[in-house]
């Protein structure tokens, strides 16, 4: 039993001196900030590539090879991307806001106020652990579950921001930087043929220049077509990295948090179920 007070002993002391020299938070204070740097990050990716998808919408690149019209909507393609991408705005405004929320959660935490009860609270652990008259009073059990409840209040958001963040960076990060990458690429794509529909040539042209044209024209076509083609390409590829991101960002703010904050009630309230177990202090 001697082996449990002093193992109650360490928790106390090593809590106490956490909470007054602030090393978790700052390190829960640096992950939460990275976290929603990645999040507007991406929902301002999300929301560039809303709008150009919109102004892409009505598109339609025209080209005429030795006078003959070929056109192609850019539109069409990007249809069935465009209500995925606004869902996928909205989903991310929201990750960032519950990572706004985790943010000065960890300012309330780690305030004078909180710091100060919680040290107050391991002292009286300690009492309750060491001191006879404590111990075997009514309240010894009692200021032991009070180092708990407070334990959890001053450490549960930043050891959820810590865990959430590491595993993230073990397993999640290499998906979300890629993901984030291929939205930027399909953005540049749909820029690319915005630029090539809206150009134009003067009508003052000699026939040599019309001829010339002709020949540039027809290879354009057969850029413009393979551009539309990887552009589709892009479009479905981009569907997927959208949902790829969705799960992503639901795991890490959502999921991820709740799954971690359930294992540490579960500790406390197995940690509380034992405090009865501990004999008296001498």
């Amino acid at each position: 039993m001697d082996r449990r007070r002093i193992l109650w002993s360490l928790l106390a002391v090593a809590a106490g001196i956490a909470a007054l020299t602030g090393a978790v938070d700052k390190v829960s204070e640096a992950f939460a900030e990275e976290a929603l740097k990645r999040a507007l990050v991406t929902f301002a990716v999300s929301r560039t590539l809303n709008g150009v998808i919109s102004v892409a919408q009505g598109t339609e690149v025209a080209v005429e090879p030795g006078g003959v019209g070929v056109t192609m909507s850019v539109g069409q393609i990007l249809d069935p991307v465009n209500d995925l991408v606004e869902r996928f705005s909205g989903i991310m405004l929201i990750a960032a806001s519950s990572i706004g929320l985790q943010i000065l959660l960890l300012n309330i935490a780690g305030s004078w106020a909180v710091t100060a009860s919680f040290v107050a609270a391991s002292a009286a652990a300690l009492a309750a652990l060491w001191i006879r008259g404590v111990a075997q009073s009514r309240y010894g059990p009692l200021l032991l579950r009070v180092f708990l409840v407070m334990f959890f209040i001053r450490f549960a958001v930043p050891l959820l921001t810590i865990g959430t963040n590491t595993v993230f960076d073990l397993f999640l990060a290499p998906q979300q930087a890629a993901a984030t990458e291929a939205l930027r690429a399909t953005q540049s794509e749909i820029e690319a043929l915005e630029q090539t529909a809206h150009e134009t040539r003067p009508d003052d042209r000699s026939w040599i220049d019309r001829i010339g044209e002709a020949i540039d024209e027809s290879l354009q076509a057969m850029n413009v077509t393979d551009r539309l083609d990887r552009l589709k390409q892009a479009a479905s590829n981009a569907s997927e990295h959208i949902v790829v991101l969705i799960a992503v960002f639901v795991l890490e703010t959502i999921l991820l948090p709740l799954g971690l904050l359930w294992l540490l009630i579960e500790l406390l309230k197995t940690l509380a179920g034992r405090v009865m177990a501990l004999k008296p202090g001498g």
